[in-house]
């Protein structure tokens, strides 16, 4: 990375003078911007810093930080602790999940700094019109809502959450929702907001932090009792690196308490709905909340 910044409210003093990181990520765009956020972040406090985000799948980009490959990335709580450590039940309070997640992952030589509120799990949405007609604001009423009067619940959902336990059949369970079949509309993720924003389907699943509920105006259920995990993003570090260069913590923890799904869907929007650069994106918002100098 060869961004032209200099320390705002973070990397003051540029503690990490003479540390070469390389930051890496998924390839999806919410990863992608915050990838360049932590590098952002880095080269502020005097880092040298390779950019290695942009990786396929989740597991390359978990291996690249723990063989020191790369040094450092953002993780989602909930990934980690299902996919990677091969947990089915995921904890829910947020704060507890981190720390099993950070508990367990010392052992695999990395360490877990804490989480953003930023937490990009499952939810159904719906568009402001059937909002303003059935008055839903919870899973708990979207299953009231279904059983008196079943025609007025359509869905459309991906395959993935249709048949995972920790999607549609586990919520189905959990809220008491029962949703015929015929009900139930199976389609491309991408497509699925636009006819959650068109009425098509009362109800779409959608991911919390996607920029197109902002953009398309749609109107997210609050999970009420908890069954969704919880996908906080939190900085995954090699911890000898860490250890090396301690004052990565605090360089990258004011960064991380900025995030949240506000945030999250504000950025997502900007690069999947208006078309902008990830990385641009990124250094943007770093500016203008006046974490990082450009010059």
């Amino acid at each position: 990375m060869v961004d032209d910044v200099s320390p705002g409210s973070i990397g003051q003093g540029r503690p990490l003078e003479g540390a070469e990181l390389t930051v890496t990520s998924k390839e999806f765009t919410e990863q992608l911007i915050l990838g360049a956020i932590m590098g952002i972040a880095f080269q502020a406090a005097g880092a040298e810093v390779l950019d290695r985000t942009g990786i396929q799948g989740s597991v390359g980009t978990r291996e690249a930080v723990k063989s020191g490959d790369a040094d450092a990335n953002y993780e989602y709580t909930g990934t980690a602790w299902i996919t990677y450590l091969g947990n089915s039940e995921p904890i829910p309070d947020p704060r507890e999940q981190w720390e099993a997640v950070r508990e367990a992952d010392l052992k695999e030589g990395l360490t877990w700094l804490p989480p953003a509120e930023l937490n990009n799990t499952y939810a159904l949405a719906m568009n402001q019109s059937n909002f303003k007609k059935y008055g839903t604001r919870t899973l708990s009423d979207v299953a009231e809502l279904a059983d008196s009067d079943p025609g007025a619940v359509t869905l459309c959902v991906e395959g993935e959450f249709r048949n995972r336990a920790d999607g549609l059949p586990g919520m189905s369970r959990k809220y008491g929702m029962d949703v015929p079949a015929a009900d139930i509309t199976q389609m491309d993720t991408g497509i699925i907001y636009t006819q959650a924003a068109k009425g098509a389907c009362t109800y779409g699943e959608v991911f919390t932090t996607d920029g197109r509920i902002r953009s398309m105006n749609l109107v997210v259920m609050e999970d009420d009792k908890r069954f969704f995990p919880n996908y906080n993003a939190a900085p995954e570090i090699n911890t000898r690196t860490l250890k090396k260069w301690p004052a990565i913590a605090n360089v990258l923890n004011p960064v991380t308490a900025r995030l949240n799904n506000d945030v999250a869907q504000e950025l997502n929007a900007k690069v999947d709905v208006d078309g902008e650069d990830p990385h641009q994106v990124a250094l943007d918002w770093m500016v203008e909340e006046g974490l990082v100098k450009k010059g």
